[in-house]
């Protein structure tokens, strides 16, 4: 596999102009970036009555959806991929959330890679009717499904979440099945993305990645499966810890070369949390770390 380099949409900057969030699709495409991911949360907590909220994000925090914003840019770019980083499946109904990748996946050409997995707040499974303590099980039925959903024109399948009878989704995605990625670095998330993935989001510091990618490795051989058949791509954040100060340019690019060296098929970049309030002051920055790491060239 290829080195792909990728953009994070800035959603917490940008996540309320639309015009900026195609602006951005589009110029980090003509710069060369092979893909761009969005984050996926459907609402947030109000902290008001909670006072020991330890979660990154709440209701002030703004979220696009993920398939929507997409579909947003699907008609105004040409060849740069979408992934999901990742949507909380579990969270949604499995039929139709394979009805709504498959037609964005149609409306892009093929561009779309869906990144899953099961999330960390209970407030929105919650507010979703979904159950939370059964999140990790309704992933493992919901992966085969929608793998079945996409490349077959009827089936009957029943499980512990769903029951299909002589029933199929139409038109069928042109990727068939729609890649799936999966996140996480719980022991179960990595066996879950060694078994069942097309890739993994390990999602890590590059310090863990090599014992990490070890036991990712091996997981995937105890599978039956080539440890180059799957794929692993990790995220890279200028700023995640707001104690501590942020990476330089230079740190990040040397960050993103130690994950090529350690065998990695890709990273993506955050550039959330450093005070860059317009689009261009993003897309500089995207711009540099690209012509240093050869992006375009």
């Amino acid at each position: 596999m290829e080195f792909r380099i990728g953009a994070i949409f800035p959603q917490l900057d940008l996540g309320m102009d639309p015009a900026a969030a195609l602006a951005f699709a589009r110029e980090v495409e003509a710069l060369g970036f092979s893909h761009i991911v969005a984050y996926d949360h459907v609402v947030g907590a109000d902290t008001t009555n909670r006072p020991d909220w330890a979660g990154p994000y709440d209701v002030d925090s703004p979220f696009l959806e993920p398939l929507i914003l997409f579909s947003h840019w699907a008609g105004s770019t040409q060849k740069i991929g979408f992934m999901t980083g990742i949507v909380i499946a579990p969270q949604r109904q499995t039929v139709l959330f394979a009805k709504q990748a498959a037609t964005l996946d149609l409306i892009c050409n093929g561009r779309l890679r869906l990144g899953l997995g099961i999330g960390w707040n209970k407030v929105e499974y919650d507010a979703l009717g979904r159950p939370f303590n059964r999140r990790g099980a309704l992933l493992d039925e919901q992966i085969p499904l929608l793998r079945q959903l996409w490349t077959k024109k009827s089936l009957t399948d029943k499980g512990s979440f769903h029951d299909i009878v002589e029933a199929g989704i139409n038109p069928l995605p042109v990727q068939q099945p729609i890649p799936i990625w999966l996140g996480g670095v719980s022991d179960a998330a990595i066996r879950r993305a060694a078994q069942a993935g097309d890739g993994w989001l390990p999602l890590m510091s590059v310090d863990r990645a090599p014992v990490a990618l070890d036991q990712f490795r091996t997981e995937v051989e105890r599978a039956g499966r080539d440890p180059a058949d799957v794929g692993i791509e990790n995220i890279l954040f200028f700023q995640l810890n707001p104690n501590k100060p942020p990476k330089t340019p230079d740190m990040l690019i040397a960050e993103a070369l130690q994950w090529q060296a350690l065998g990695a098929n890709g990273i993506a970049i955050d550039t959330m949390r450093l005070g860059l309030r317009e689009v261009d002051q993003h897309l500089e920055l995207f711009a540099r770390i690209g012509r240093e790491l050869g992006i375009g060239a």
